[in-house]
């Protein structure tokens, strides 16, 4: 586990907008394993429970309100989706787990292909695990966090939505995820706490993403 902490410079930060923003395109949406991209380059996913903010926080990191497309709707998400990021990386939109309108022998199909491209993409290089931060980790994520471990996936915990609570709640949210983390051999022992809508910790965000772009 990589127990660095997140600080970074004014000029870290301006270098990641520029290697981030309005540099990703959609790319292709995966219903099989047999369509995913060649492995030519690295690649972040950002996973977490339906209606949890990934597409909102993919738009935010990228500063492209309409490249990944949200919804009310949980698990309206329903493949896995491919954004290339200035030729460097692809970006990973995945379903959401623990809900969706959809029927019971569909949802399996989709968490058995997000298991499968978990233990078998070997340019995976970190999963962004997003936790609401109103509701906290759950067993759900418990059960992902343990599967990521088992696969040896590196992975990050984001808090989201924290305009949604207050400072006080936050701090209680934030000790119990921390906690919850130290558990896990995979996951970075920094979570990071963000903000889709007020562009809170994105900046951070992007910096971490930058720096696993391909030189």
């Amino acid at each position: 586990m990589d127990n660095k902490t997140l600080e970074y410079s004014v000029e870290e930060l301006a270098e990641a907008d520029k290697k981030v923003k309005s540099q990703a395109e959609f790319v292709l949406s995966v219903a099989d394993l047999r369509q995913l991209p060649g492995d030519e380059l690295p690649e972040i996913a950002f996973a977490g429970r339906s209606n949890v903010g990934k597409s909102s926080i993919i738009n935010a990191l990228t500063a492209q309100g309409g490249l990944a497309k949200t919804s009310n709707t949980p698990g309206r998400t329903q493949q896995l989706n491919f954004f290339k990021l200035a030729e460097k990386l692809y970006l990973v939109d995945f379903p959401g787990y623990g809900f969706a309108k959809a029927p019971e022998a569909q949802v399996r199909q989709w968490q058995k292909m997000i298991f499968a491209y978990l233990q078998g993409r070997a340019s995976l290089k970190r999963v962004f695990l997003l936790i609401d931060s109103r509701h906290g980790i759950k067993k759900v994520d418990t059960d992902i966090m343990d599967l990521l471990d088992k696969a040896a996936v590196t992975y990050q915990i984001v808090l989201t939505k924290i305009d949604k609570i207050s400072a006080t709640d936050l701090a209680k949210v934030k000790s119990a995820t921390e906690s919850e983390v130290g558990k896990h051999a995979a996951a970075y022992a920094k979570v990071l706490v963000t903000s889709s809508e007020k562009n809170i910790g994105i900046a951070e965000l992007r910096a971490e993403v930058a720096a696993l772009m391909k030189d």
